[in-house]
């Protein structure tokens, strides 16, 4: 059976769904989102797709279509992540009030217009518990409306091969009529082992707290099956420059040893607001990573305040590059913008490798046992 898959991105930002969806043979047609360096980034790397700029509320069904050269009900997967601010954990404000809870509903709208086959929705798991309930209690009803059966759940990333502990919720349905598959775990207990922050990064050019060189070639051979596949395509690296902390940061950094956070500074060094902290609080804050342990999730800024981001061996933070290897993005993804810019949209992404796996469920749902063949006989001989 030859298909050509198709699928539309919203809410693309620089394109992490989408590019897990073309890596598992799906042609992306066109992508939306308002952020400007995200687009830009979108339409370096997925060149055969249209881009929408703008918000999404501004955009119809019927644009899609004529873009993506397709009649109402051709589209096979509508994929898309609602902006999550309004859901995420680290909104201490987070619930339905705010204004950005509801984009899921033009998600919904657009939907309709396009009836595409199968719909992939991803969001941060506090949607689960903002306002009740009440955003997935309105996923799933007006899906069902539309003559779509859903499912959701939570999947972790580094179960499917991401070197990181990341939740997603994510909505998978279709009006086929056909049952709901999802990703086969890859890795943990019983399976492959997670792939850790030294399989993913440990090759990259050493820098300095602050240094820039531009664009670098390696320098050291790959030393993980995950590095070869990061590098596949490239022949450069990008995006690889150590943001420049401040001299109390650097102060701070001498004491902390690997797998070591703020508790290992001395109380003089903290700031202020972290001296009287108790030290079973803000756990990861001020915490460097350790070669073998999967990274904490990465967020829109790897800051030192916010997580563990700094780097096992060297006195910094990580780079965007190291960002995007621990997100799962290839080597060759550039992403543009400032790098305030490249940070945002690398921690707002869905790792390509998770996307990858959502996308191929879609396929062996969709073809069933032949399928299952192909993607047999893709692993025996990759």
């Amino acid at each position: 059976m030859s298909k050509n898959w198709t699928a539309i991105d919203l809410f693309c930002g620089a394109g992490g769904l989408s590019e897990g969806f073309r890596q598992a043979g799906f042609h992306v047609l066109a992508g939306n989102d308002f952020d400007e360096a995200a687009a830009e980034t979108f339409k370096v790397t997925h060149r055969e797709a249209t881009f929408l700029n703008g918000p999404i509320g501004k955009i119809t069904a019927p644009q899609f279509l004529k873009v993506a050269g397709l009649a109402k009900g051709e589209l096979d997967c509508l994929v898309g992540g609602p902006p999550c601010q309004g859901f995420s954990v680290y909104n201490h404000q987070r619930g339905m009030h705010d204004e950005r809870s509801y984009l899921f509903k033009d998600y919904l709208r657009i939907v309709n217009g396009l009836r595409p086959a199968w719909v992939v929705l991803e969001n941060v798991t506090g949607i689960t518990s903002a306002g009740g309930g009440e955003a997935v209690s309105a996923i799933i009803s007006r899906l069902n409306e539309l003559g779509y059966v859903v499912e959701y759940r939570v999947l972790k990333s580094e179960e499917y091969g991401v070197p990181q502990e990341r939740r997603r919720v994510v909505f998978l349905g279709n009006r086929l009529g056909l049952p709901i598959i999802w990703p086969e775990i890859t890795h943990g207990a019983g399976k492959l082992p997670f792939v850790t922050i030294g399989d993913a990064i440990s090759d990259l050019p050493h820098l300095e707290n602050g240094e820039d060189r531009g664009v670098t070639r390696y320098g050291r051979t790959a030393k993980s099956a995950y590095q070869r596949m990061m590098r596949e395509g490239s022949g450069r690296v990008l995006n690889h420059a150590a943001p420049r902390l401040a001299p109390i940061n650097v102060k701070r950094m001498a004491h902390i040893p690997p797998g070591g956070s703020w508790r290992d500074i001395p109380i003089e060094l903290l700031p202020e607001g972290m001296k009287k902290a108790r030290r079973c609080d803000h756990t990861k804050r001020y915490g460097r990573m350790t070669w073998d342990s999967l990274a904490c999730t990465i967020l829109t800024k790897c800051d030192l305040h916010w997580g563990a981001y700094l780097h096992p061996e060297q006195d910094r933070s990580i780079t965007v590059r190291e960002a995007a290897r621990l997100q799962s993005f290839p080597d060759w993804f550039e992403f543009k913008g400032s790098r305030t810019d490249q940070y945002v949209q690398v921690g707002n992404a869905v790792p390509p490798l998770l996307g990858r796996q959502i996308a191929e469920a879609v396929k062996r749902a969709t073809v069933g046992e032949q399928f299952d063949e192909e993607h047999a006989r893709e692993v025996a001989t990759a």
